[in-house]
């Protein structure tokens, strides 16, 4: 079946993390059903210099296809997108990502933030966010963001996480939609049909 852009906004699933995250998003790709008609953006702190490893480890526990982003990549259905290492990435009103160099947010690039907020202009009620394990406050205010303009605001279940500090920052200042445990989330975006 040949995958078309999204002209009409179905839903987008944002996932952030950084220490600890890994393992969490290998285990969901692997329980992704093909009737999900959503896209889903895997934004991870990583090194600048870091490997291009990430992509294929992914892609060897799911069906769907998973791309690391390039500028200008159409969104596509059912499709893992993975932030590159030392860019923050954007979701035009088109439906293509762009990548910026801008500086750091936490000390971060990608900033979770950035591509929250990003999917929370274009997609508004359309877009979850789901902030996972983390050692630093990215993704809270993109939640905040995400929340004003009526997406969905998940955080991983803080005793669950390998580095609970940012799932515990996002519960304090954010009006969370669902505290979620890993094991979950596959479930939750397989419903988005």
């Amino acid at each position: 079946m040949e995958k078309t852009i999204l002209s009409i906004p179905s839903h987008l699933v944002v996932i952030g993390g950084s220490a600890g995250s890994l393992h969490v998003m290998l285990s969901m790709v692997a329980q992704l059903k093909s009737n999900a008609n959503v896209s889903i953006v895997f934004i991870m702190h990583r090194k600048a210099a870091a490997d291009d490893l990430l992509t294929p480890l992914l892609q060897s526990r799911t069906k769907w296809p998973v791309i690391e982003i390039s500028d200008k990549d159409p969104l596509l259905v059912q499709t893992v997108y993975v932030a590159p290492a030392d860019y923050h990435v954007l979701i035009e009103k088109d439906f293509t990502f762009s990548l910026d160099v801008s500086e750091k947010i936490h000390f971060c690039r990608p900033a979770i933030d950035i591509t929250f907020e990003s999917a929370a202009d274009l997609f508004r009620h359309s877009a979850t966010g789901i902030l996972l394990s983390g050692a630093n406050a990215d993704g809270v205010e993109g939640l905040i963001y995400l929340k004003d303009r009526g997406g969905i605001c998940m955080v991983q279940d803080p005793e669950t996480a390998e580095v609970p500090y940012m799932p515990k920052q996002a519960i304090e200042k954010v009006a969370i939609d669902r505290v979620i445990h890993p094991d979950e989330i596959a479930t939750y975006i397989n419903s988005l049909i």
